[in-house]
Protein backbone atom coordinates (compact mmCIF):
# COMPACT_ATOMS: atom_id res chain seq x y z
CA UNK A 1 0.00 0.00 0.00
CA UNK A 2 1.37 3.40 -0.95
CA UNK A 3 1.66 6.11 1.68
CA UNK A 4 -0.86 8.97 1.47
CA UNK A 5 0.53 12.20 0.00
CA UNK A 6 1.56 14.96 2.41
CA UNK A 7 -0.81 17.80 3.16
CA UNK A 8 0.73 21.08 2.00
CA UNK A 9 -1.14 24.36 2.50
CA UNK A 10 -0.12 28.02 2.14
CA UNK A 11 0.32 29.92 5.40
CA UNK A 12 1.06 33.56 6.19
CA UNK A 13 -0.81 34.54 3.04
CA UNK A 14 -0.87 38.21 1.98
CA UNK A 15 -4.12 39.66 0.59
CA UNK A 16 -3.90 41.57 -2.68
CA UNK A 17 -7.14 42.83 -4.15
CA UNK A 18 -7.80 44.22 -7.63
CA UNK A 19 -11.17 45.68 -8.51
CA UNK A 20 -12.65 47.89 -11.23
CA UNK A 21 -14.17 51.23 -10.27
CA UNK A 22 -16.45 52.05 -13.24
CA UNK A 23 -18.03 55.10 -11.58
CA UNK A 24 -14.58 56.56 -11.01
CA UNK A 25 -13.32 55.56 -14.45
CA UNK A 26 -16.02 57.77 -15.96
CA UNK A 27 -14.23 60.71 -14.33
CA UNK A 28 -10.71 59.80 -15.47
CA UNK A 29 -10.45 62.49 -18.16
CA UNK A 30 -11.72 65.16 -15.77
CA UNK A 31 -9.35 63.94 -13.06
CA UNK A 32 -6.34 63.96 -15.41
CA UNK A 33 -7.13 67.52 -16.51
CA UNK A 34 -7.63 68.67 -12.92
CA UNK A 35 -4.37 67.07 -11.79
CA UNK A 36 -2.48 68.69 -14.67
CA UNK A 37 -3.85 72.10 -13.69
CA UNK A 38 -3.02 71.58 -10.02
CA UNK A 39 0.50 70.49 -10.91
CA UNK A 40 1.05 73.52 -13.14
CA UNK A 41 -0.17 75.87 -10.40
CA UNK A 42 1.84 74.26 -7.60
CA UNK A 43 4.47 76.64 -6.20
CA UNK A 44 5.40 74.49 -3.20
CA UNK A 45 8.54 73.06 -4.77
CA UNK A 46 7.09 69.59 -5.31
CA UNK A 47 7.21 70.18 -9.06
CA UNK A 48 11.00 70.45 -9.09
CA UNK A 49 11.32 66.80 -10.09
CA UNK A 50 10.35 66.82 -13.79
CA UNK A 51 10.09 63.01 -13.95
CA UNK A 52 7.77 62.34 -11.02
CA UNK A 53 5.32 64.74 -9.40
CA UNK A 54 3.53 63.88 -6.14
CA UNK A 55 0.84 66.19 -4.80
CA UNK A 56 0.19 66.98 -1.17
CA UNK A 57 -1.67 64.29 0.77
CA UNK A 58 -4.88 66.31 1.18
CA UNK A 59 -6.44 65.09 -2.09
CA UNK A 60 -9.42 63.45 -0.37
CA UNK A 61 -10.39 66.83 1.08
CA UNK A 62 -10.74 68.58 -2.29
CA UNK A 63 -14.22 69.84 -3.15
CA UNK A 64 -14.30 69.14 -6.91
CA UNK A 65 -17.07 66.74 -7.94
CA UNK A 66 -14.73 64.38 -9.79
CA UNK A 67 -12.53 64.11 -6.71
CA UNK A 68 -15.52 63.48 -4.45
CA UNK A 69 -16.52 60.55 -6.68
CA UNK A 70 -12.93 59.33 -6.72
CA UNK A 71 -12.69 59.43 -2.92
CA UNK A 72 -16.02 57.70 -2.40
CA UNK A 73 -15.26 54.99 -4.96
CA UNK A 74 -11.76 54.25 -3.68
CA UNK A 75 -12.77 54.06 -0.03
CA UNK A 76 -15.79 51.92 -0.86
CA UNK A 77 -13.49 49.59 -2.80
CA UNK A 78 -11.07 49.35 0.12
CA UNK A 79 -13.96 48.38 2.39
CA UNK A 80 -15.00 45.67 -0.08
CA UNK A 81 -11.52 44.13 0.00
CA UNK A 82 -11.28 44.42 3.79
CA UNK A 83 -14.70 42.81 4.19
CA UNK A 84 -13.71 39.96 1.85
CA UNK A 85 -10.71 38.90 3.95
CA UNK A 86 -12.23 39.25 7.42
CA UNK A 87 -14.83 37.45 9.53
CA UNK A 88 -16.88 40.44 10.58
CA UNK A 89 -20.27 40.20 12.19
CA UNK A 90 -23.26 42.05 10.78
CA UNK A 91 -22.60 45.79 10.73
CA UNK A 92 -19.20 45.45 12.41
CA UNK A 93 -17.17 47.01 9.60
CA UNK A 94 -19.62 49.89 9.34
CA UNK A 95 -19.07 50.63 13.05
CA UNK A 96 -15.40 51.44 12.46
CA UNK A 97 -14.21 54.98 11.83
CA UNK A 98 -12.33 55.14 8.53
CA UNK A 99 -9.32 57.46 8.33
CA UNK A 100 -7.54 58.12 5.03
CA UNK A 101 -5.05 60.38 3.32
CA UNK A 102 -4.57 60.54 -0.44
CA UNK A 103 -2.45 62.10 -3.17
CA UNK A 104 -1.95 61.87 -6.91
CA UNK A 105 1.28 61.02 -8.70
CA UNK A 106 2.28 61.73 -12.28
CA UNK A 107 5.20 59.59 -13.45
CA UNK A 108 6.73 60.83 -16.69
CA UNK A 109 8.91 58.92 -19.14
CA UNK A 110 12.07 57.65 -17.35
CA UNK A 111 10.51 58.51 -13.99
CA UNK A 112 9.72 56.16 -11.12
CA UNK A 113 8.43 56.07 -7.54
CA UNK A 114 11.10 54.76 -5.14
CA UNK A 115 10.36 51.83 -2.86
CA UNK A 116 8.57 52.75 0.35
CA UNK A 117 5.99 51.61 2.88
CA UNK A 118 3.44 53.54 4.92
CA UNK A 119 3.73 53.61 8.73
CA UNK A 120 0.68 54.03 10.99
CA UNK A 121 -1.41 52.73 8.10
CA UNK A 122 -3.22 49.44 7.55
CA UNK A 123 -4.12 49.40 3.86
CA UNK A 124 -2.72 51.02 0.75
CA UNK A 125 -4.89 51.57 -2.34
CA UNK A 126 -3.53 52.56 -5.75
CA UNK A 127 -5.98 53.68 -8.45
CA UNK A 128 -4.93 54.18 -12.08
CA UNK A 129 -6.25 57.32 -13.79
CA UNK A 130 -4.17 57.05 -16.96
CA UNK A 131 -1.48 54.70 -18.23
CA UNK A 132 0.72 54.60 -21.34
CA UNK A 133 0.66 51.77 -23.83
CA UNK A 134 2.83 48.78 -22.87
CA UNK A 135 6.51 49.26 -23.60
CA UNK A 136 7.98 47.12 -26.36
CA UNK A 137 11.37 47.08 -24.64
CA UNK A 138 10.51 46.66 -20.93
CA UNK A 139 7.66 44.51 -19.66
CA UNK A 140 7.96 46.07 -16.21
CA UNK A 141 7.46 49.64 -17.43
CA UNK A 142 5.35 51.47 -14.82
CA UNK A 143 4.78 48.26 -12.87
CA UNK A 144 3.53 48.41 -9.28
CA UNK A 145 6.03 46.06 -7.68
CA UNK A 146 5.51 44.62 -4.19
CA UNK A 147 8.73 43.41 -2.60
CA UNK A 148 9.01 39.87 -1.27
CA UNK A 149 10.24 39.61 2.31
CA UNK A 150 9.01 36.23 3.60
CA UNK A 151 12.15 34.28 2.74
CA UNK A 152 14.76 36.93 3.49
CA UNK A 153 16.59 34.66 5.95
CA UNK A 154 16.02 31.34 4.16
CA UNK A 155 19.07 29.49 2.88
CA UNK A 156 18.61 29.17 -0.92
CA UNK A 157 19.31 25.87 -2.62
CA UNK A 158 17.93 23.80 -5.48
CA UNK A 159 14.81 22.82 -3.51
CA UNK A 160 13.37 26.26 -2.85
CA UNK A 161 14.40 28.21 -5.94
CA UNK A 162 11.78 26.64 -8.24
CA UNK A 163 8.78 26.32 -5.93
CA UNK A 164 5.42 26.82 -7.62
CA UNK A 165 2.85 29.46 -6.70
CA UNK A 166 1.76 30.37 -4.08
CA UNK A 167 5.04 29.24 -2.49
CA UNK A 168 7.36 30.64 -5.15
CA UNK A 169 9.54 33.43 -3.72
CA UNK A 170 9.94 36.68 -5.60
CA UNK A 171 8.49 40.14 -5.97
CA UNK A 172 4.93 40.53 -7.21
CA UNK A 173 3.98 42.93 -9.99
CA UNK A 174 0.68 44.51 -11.00
CA UNK A 175 0.36 46.49 -14.20
CA UNK A 176 -1.81 49.58 -13.58
CA UNK A 177 -4.88 49.69 -15.83
CA UNK A 178 -7.03 52.83 -16.09
CA UNK A 179 -10.19 52.37 -14.04
CA UNK A 180 -8.75 49.65 -11.80
CA UNK A 181 -7.50 49.79 -8.21
CA UNK A 182 -5.13 47.58 -6.23
CA UNK A 183 -5.44 47.19 -2.45
CA UNK A 184 -2.78 45.59 -0.24
CA UNK A 185 -1.31 45.87 3.28
CA UNK A 186 0.51 49.17 3.70
CA UNK A 187 3.39 47.44 5.50
CA UNK A 188 4.58 45.89 2.22
CA UNK A 189 7.46 47.73 0.59
CA UNK A 190 6.34 48.73 -2.90
CA UNK A 191 7.46 50.89 -5.80
CA UNK A 192 6.52 52.05 -9.28
CA UNK A 193 9.09 50.81 -11.76
CA UNK A 194 10.61 53.21 -14.27
CA UNK A 195 8.16 54.22 -16.98
CA UNK A 196 9.62 53.36 -20.39
CA UNK A 197 7.01 55.11 -22.52
CA UNK A 198 6.36 58.57 -23.90
CA UNK A 199 3.03 59.08 -22.10
CA UNK A 200 2.80 59.59 -18.32
CA UNK A 201 1.38 57.23 -15.73
CA UNK A 202 -1.18 58.94 -13.47
CA UNK A 203 -2.02 57.28 -10.16
CA UNK A 204 -3.94 58.09 -7.00
CA UNK A 205 -2.72 56.55 -3.76
CA UNK A 206 -4.64 56.34 -0.48
CA UNK A 207 -3.41 55.39 2.97
CA UNK A 208 -6.29 53.89 4.95
CA UNK A 209 -6.82 52.70 8.50
CA UNK A 210 -9.83 51.87 10.66
CA UNK A 211 -10.52 52.77 14.29
CA UNK A 212 -12.87 50.48 16.21
CA UNK A 213 -15.26 51.89 18.83
CA UNK A 214 -13.34 52.52 22.03
CA UNK A 215 -9.96 51.97 20.40
CA UNK A 216 -7.17 54.20 21.65
CA UNK A 217 -3.53 54.78 20.83
CA UNK A 218 -3.80 55.44 17.10
CA UNK A 219 -0.97 57.85 16.27
CA UNK A 220 -1.30 60.93 14.13
CA UNK A 221 -0.64 60.63 10.40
Amino acid sequence: MSAPPPTVVPILATPFGVLPLPEVAAQNLALAALFAAKRAADRSGRAQNPLCYRSGDDLLEWSEGSVRQLAAGMLRGVCQVVDAVNEFGDGQLQSFKLEARGWFTVVESDGCVPAALHPLTTWCAVYCVAAPAPSASRRDSGLLRLHESRFGTMFPDATNSVMRLPFKPGHYGWQPVPGQMAVFPASIIHEIATVRATEPLVLVTCRVRFVAPGQQGVGRW
